[in-house]
């Protein structure tokens, strides 16, 4: 018996791994999140399967679910939204398989910086301007042990996850610690959904556009120059002078 932890992506039933989708259907039992995840995951799954919705669910009660699947050796499709390694109380959960014996694999998913990325049709890591992304979030319920002054100073792009409801915290604290008030920003409503939104706005217009837009929650907002859209320069990869083993 085995308890796979699957990313489901960002929304779009579609956004998933074939090989995720592949243990959904063959797992006779499926766990998934779902206040995130969307419903349409679903039909991947087994017409026979035991459905739960663990968004109603604390910590012990869904590790009674696996412990009930290992007594009659049923596998158990975990599914969480996006990617399991980011922002998704995996770690915690896994913890508590250990502490059991039951083995357990993870299966990635796209995430929604990616699938934000894609809708707003921009490159992350713009020749010149940024090779770094930074995945991060504000302060909330769950404290942060990094201070964003200084992530700030790292400088490229940062991805904000969880983090709509401090649009001007961000603001602030990127132009204190050295960003432009001028710096291109991206925000980006339930990525790849029906109801999907984007807006973009300069980082000192932050806090205005989302309350405009209405994002106060699922909204992954994309800061940095790459955001801006046209490259300034071009990468080597394509360029005719340019000498490689692979393109």
């Amino acid at each position: 018996m085995k308890v796979y932890f699957i990313g489901a992506g960002p929304g779009d039933a579609e956004l998933i791994t074939v090989k995720g989708a592949r243990l959904i259907g063959e797992c006779p039992v499926v766990i998934y999140a779902g206040s995130l995840v969307n419903p349409d995951i679903l039909k991947y799954a087994s017409k026979d399967a035991e459905i739960y919705d663990s968004a109603p669910l604390n910590l012990d009660e869904i590790v009674e679910i696996i412990k009930k699947a290992h007594k009659e050796n049923k596998n158990v499709a975990r599914v969480h939204t996006g990617d399991p390694a980011l922002y998704g109380a995996t770690g915690e959960q896994m913890a508590e398989l250990d502490k059991l014996g039951i083995e357990y694999e993870t299966v990635p998913g796209v995430t929604s910086m990616a699938a934000s990325a894609a809708a707003a049709n921009i490159e992350l890591t713009m020749p010149e301007i940024s090779q770094t992304v930074i995945i991060t979030r504000t302060p909330g319920r769950t404290p942060m042990p990094e201070e964003l002054s200084a992530i700030a100073k790292v400088g490229g792009t940062i991805a904000f996850f969880l983090s709509a409801g401090q649009g001007q915290f961000i603001a602030d604290t990127l132009t204190a610690n050295g960003w432009s008030g001028e710096t291109p920003v991206v925000l980006v409503y339930r990525a790849s959904w029906a109801d999907q939104k984007i807006a973009r706005c300069l980082l000192k217009d932050l806090e205005k556009t989302l309350k405009e837009n209405g994002m106060t929650k699922q909204t992954m907002i994309l800061a940095g120059r790459a955001v801006g859209g046209t490259p300034e320069t071009y990468s080597k990869l394509y360029d005719r002078a340019f000498s490689h083993e692979y393109r």
